[in-house]
């Protein structure tokens, strides 16, 4: 079973919280709001993310400082943030936000259907990505039983090519158990 996606709500404002879990109403996203930047990295830590919205003005951690931390966590450097402020009155604040890591910056008002369909394309992308991890899980895991019946086959080999009486039996063993997945 594959784990949903998620995405990161941000913003000092639980009715700006309300309104965005609303505008993701319907998208394969599960929506996981918090009220602070300090809440937001605590989040990051016990929970993957698709993607961030992420509120550029909160009182005590901004959002900036917010997406510096992101960005400098391992974990979480990858996790695309975008920046919702309600100030477009400073081109600064969005060069500010392009500065610590951010994909896109909207100021309010926003078209929610500009923002759903910028959602969709980072879920989408996480959702490739987590199947990529899988289906590369899986070609070592092929690669690993490939080398096994390998060494099998050549192990055997060596045996029938040998003087020992019992390398028949010993081979054709060998063999058995390398095809059934056995351990020698």
């Amino acid at each position: 079973m594959t784990q949903m996606a998620k995405a990161l709500l941000v913003d000092d404002r639980r009715e700006n919280l309300m309104a965005l879990e609303a505008i993701l109403q319907g998208l394969p996203v599960q929506a996981v709001a918090v009220e602070s930047g300090e809440a937001a990295l605590k989040q990051l830590l016990v929970d993957d993310f698709a993607v961030i919205l992420l509120d550029a003005q909160m009182p005590d951690m901004d959002g900036f400082e917010t997406a510096g931390h992101i960005k400098r966590r391992e974990r979480t450097r990858h996790v695309p943030i975008i920046f919702l402020t309600a100030a477009d009155r400073d081109a600064q604040l969005a060069l500010r936000g392009y500065q610590v890591g951010a994909v896109d910056y909207l100021t309010k008002p926003f078209d929610p259907w500009v923002l759903r369909a910028k959602v969709s394309v980072f879920v989408e992308l996480w959702v490739k990505t987590r199947q990529l991890a899988a289906q590369s899980d899986l070609v070592r895991e092929r690669d690993t039983q490939w080398r096994l019946l390998t060494d099998a086959v050549d192990e055997a080999t060596a045996l029938l090519r040998g003087d020992d009486p019992d390398a028949r039996d010993r081979a054709v063993e060998l063999l058995e158990q390398a095809r059934w997945g056995t351990p020698t």
